[in-house]
């Protein structure tokens, strides 16, 4: 494609296309990025520009780009049956097996999934049927939730509500009632002096303030990301997260682990809550479930909740035109197979896992960097005025966002969030790509450092 062509898209794109999470008046005046092609861990632009995706498109692209398998296996479903819904009593042979699969594959007694289109919509899902599960049993004023400020739950109503950023609760009238939030662990913003456990600790304590604040027979679910990706990837003391499960058993508060980014391997193991071996009652998944191929979302119930729901709860009145999509099903099971096939989770957690995690510490070593922190094939490095004091720059995202447009003009695609730096790139990445990773890295902070007239390394 051609430079006229690219102009010709960004124009049409300006005119008739509104971005998610953009000032798209800006945007125009910018013009978009025209992604064209992808293999592995790269992908490349309208302008023939190769950029190594060291954030997997959305935390997604789990298997890596141009698995040609995942769209021969839906285009055989779409020749067989391109669509059925799963009303009136109906569903279709993948949807089946799929389900089948994820309750084999999560943790615990996680054997019951409700199907969607996205985690958004997963999370939706679990407002409606959590607060069903305890109406069902007479506690219909158990309806409470809380999650944490800063959280990401999606952005349609509910879970922008059950999210915490401030931002998205400026528009529309957020967050819906009965949704409190609490303080994230974040410690390299509010450590202090404490150590890992202490901290951890610390943490959940303030769940169980809040539960006693609004009493626990009104509160009916706590909900969390077990690593939370978007406002900076904040990773939890190793115990916060068995403490925050004491803490809602001990009150009959469900537990909700929101997995849409940390799903299918991400963390080295095929879920987080394995990772930091806690049991939720309620797992929401998308992202990985398809490699982000194809758009699938889906809840997983425990025993306990899908038992009331179905003795209980009478007819289910949610769900949508799409819920268990054949096709979406079928990509699913493929994108597993070839998970577990490859042994890709395994090799994250025994080799790649550590050889990133090393490279990506020394990192921290760079004069712009105040924390490198990193679990798995998840990772931030906290941009810093100066060493090694745990200060933010006065205005928080700039530097974030000119490091961001740095590291794409060398080649690399890093998230930016305020200004720390995301990584979440495909699971499939290889030694050689982890070491092309790091050098484009360091490369980028000592340019950005430059442009601020700082030290380089």
């Amino acid at each position: 494609m051609d430079s006229i062509d690219t102009r010709t898209l960004q124009a049409l794109d300006a005119a008739h296309h509104l971005h998610p999470f953009n000032d798209n008046a800006a945007l125009a005046k910018k013009g978009t990025r025209i992604l064209t092609k992808g293999e592995g861990c790269y992908v490349w632009d309208a302008e023939g520009n190769k950029l190594l995706d060291a954030f997997a498109g959305l935390w997604c692209v789990n298997v890596g780009y141009g698995r040609k398998e995942l769209g021969e296996v839906a285009s055989r479903q779409m020749t067989q049956l391109a669509y059925y819904n799963s009303f009136f009593g109906c569903t279709t042979e993948p949807t089946v097996h799929l389900a089948a699969k994820l309750a084999e594959l999560t943790p615990h007694d996680l054997n019951h999934a409700f199907f969607t289109n996205s985690g958004s919509e997963a999370n939706d899902t679990i407002l409606r049927l959590v607060r069903h599960f305890w109406a069902v049993q007479d506690q219909p004023h158990k309806n409470i939730f809380i999650g944490r400020h800063n959280g990401y739950h999606g952005s349609t109503v509910a879970g922008a509500s059950l999210g915490g950023m401030k931002g998205m609760h400026k528009q529309g009238g957020l967050p819906i009632p009965d949704i409190h939030h609490i303080d994230p662990p974040f410690w390299f913003g509010d450590g202090g002096e404490m150590g890992e456990e202490e901290y951890g600790l610390h943490c959940a304590k303030r769940l169980e303030d809040k539960i006693l604040e609004l009493g626990p027979d009104r509160v009916a679910a706590f909900i969390g990301e077990p690593i939370m990706g978007a406002i900076g990837v904040y990773i939890p003391p190793r115990n916060y997260w068995k403490e925050i499960e004491r803490i809602c058993r001990k009150y009959d508060v469900l537990l909700v682990a929101d997995e849409v980014i940390c799903g299918f391997g991400r963390t080295g193991e095929w879920f987080a809550s394995q990772y930091y071996d806690f049991r939720p009652d309620v797992m929401t998944l998308a992202k990985g479930i398809t490699s982000g191929y194809i758009p699938l979302g889906a809840v997983m119930f425990n025993d306990r909740v899908a038992d009331v729901l179905a003795t209980k709860g009478g007819e289910l009145a949610h769900g949508y035109t799409y819920s268990g999509h054949p096709v979406c099903a079928a990509v699913a099971l493929e994108n597993i197979r070839i998970l577990q096939d490859e042994r890709i989770v395994e090799t994250c957690k025994a080799d790649t896992g550590p050889y990133l995690a090393e490279k990506w510490k020394a990192l921290g070593e760079h004069p712009l960097v105040g924390e490198a922190r990193i679990a798995g094939m998840v990772g931030a490095l906290e941009l810093v005025p100066r060493k090694p004091a745990r200060e933010f720059f006065p205005d928080r995202g700039r530097v974030g966002q000119l490091c961001r447009d740095v590291a794409l003009r060398n080649g690399l695609i890093l998230r930016a969030t305020n200004d720390s730096m995301l990584l979440s790139p495909p699971l499939v990445i290889t030694r050689a790509q982890v070491d092309e990773l790091a050098e484009k890295a360091w490369k980028s902070l000592d340019m950005t450092a430059k442009e601020l007239g700082m030290p380089t390394g």
